[in-house]
């Protein structure tokens, strides 16, 4: 009795034991965070993103002996569907698998529509939408073989509602959760689910950064920035956190999710309930 106990408590809390995960943008901020709670419960992960070769290999190394699980790093370019191709044939090449992806990769640029550099329209649609489509096209063939597969595109309230200046932001985000959408109606009877999280504010390192240059900027508080700046729109005026985002994607990646598909999951403390 005490040994069964023993297995059903270790299979909840590594929920995910044996399975393989991609998560893009990983190397810091939302993505480091969910790949962090992917590999907490057993999985996994492929890391991908941006960074210093020797801070990669640190974070690839004290996820690895922390959690007990393989942790590698793709240096795939998001605007290269080439990159992309190759990356998800190493991952599936090298663990036989892909069960989990996770479609976190994007940036942002602010300006009005008609001062809005072309180029950068098309990097933000190149990173924030393009990208989903090519790991999702080039990952369901191996999720399909194994009958299994948890697709989770980390969206935003944009994908929701929108904001001025934010048009390719905003563009790119709504076509992620479309894309979400047909992934879930074409795969519905195949063992594989695909969700879209759409975060309002998260607090990381990048936000903190931000914090400081704004009340710099308008000689204002700390606390007034978080308020009435950057919180305006989130009725509960708290930051979400990578670890909120991360629990909620082991979720949506584990047995227990598997009837939820092609939603839009908010978190943003009620910024789309207005």
């Amino acid at each position: 009795m005490n040994i069964q106990l023993k297995t059903q408590n270790a299979a909840a809390s590594r929920p995910l034991a044996g399975k393989v995960s991609l998560v893009t943008g990983s190397t810091s901020g939302i993505g480091l965070g969910i790949a962090r709670a992917l590999a907490q419960a057993g999985a996994a992960v492929v890391l991908n993103g941006l960074g210093v070769a020797t801070e990669i290999a640190r974070t690839r190394e004290q996820l690895s002996a922390e959690f007990g699980v393989e942790v590698s790093y793709a240096a795939a370019d998001m605007t290269s569907h080439q990159a992309i191709a190759d990356m998800i044939a190493a991952t599936v090449a090298s663990h036989g698998r892909l069960d989990i992806l996770v479609n976190n990769a994007g940036i942002q640029y602010v300006a009005p529509l008609e001062q809005f550099p072309v180029e950068k329209w098309d990097a933000i649609l190149a990173i924030n939408l393009s990208s989903a489509f090519h790991t999702t096209r080039l990952a369901l063939p191996a999720m399909r073989q194994n009958k299994f597969g948890r697709i989770v595109n980390i969206a935003s309230a944009h994908g929701l509602v929108g904001s001025p200046f934010k048009a390719a932001y905003v563009a790119a985000k709504h076509g992620i959760v479309g894309l979400t959408k047909v992934t879930a109606l074409e795969t519905a009877e195949c063992g594989i689910t695909c969700n879209a999280i759409c975060p309002g504010y998260v607090y990381t390192p990048l936000v903190e950064a931000q914090i400081d240059s704004q009340a710099k900027a308008h000689g204002i508080s700390r606390e007034k920035v978080i308020h009435d700046v950057l919180l305006a729109q989130q009725p509960n005026k708290h930051f979400a956190s990578v670890e909120e985002l991360g629990a909620l994607t082991v979720f949506l990646a584990s047995e227990a999710a598997a009837s939820i598909t092609g939603i839009a999951l908010p978190v943003d403390g009620g910024w789309t309930a207005h």
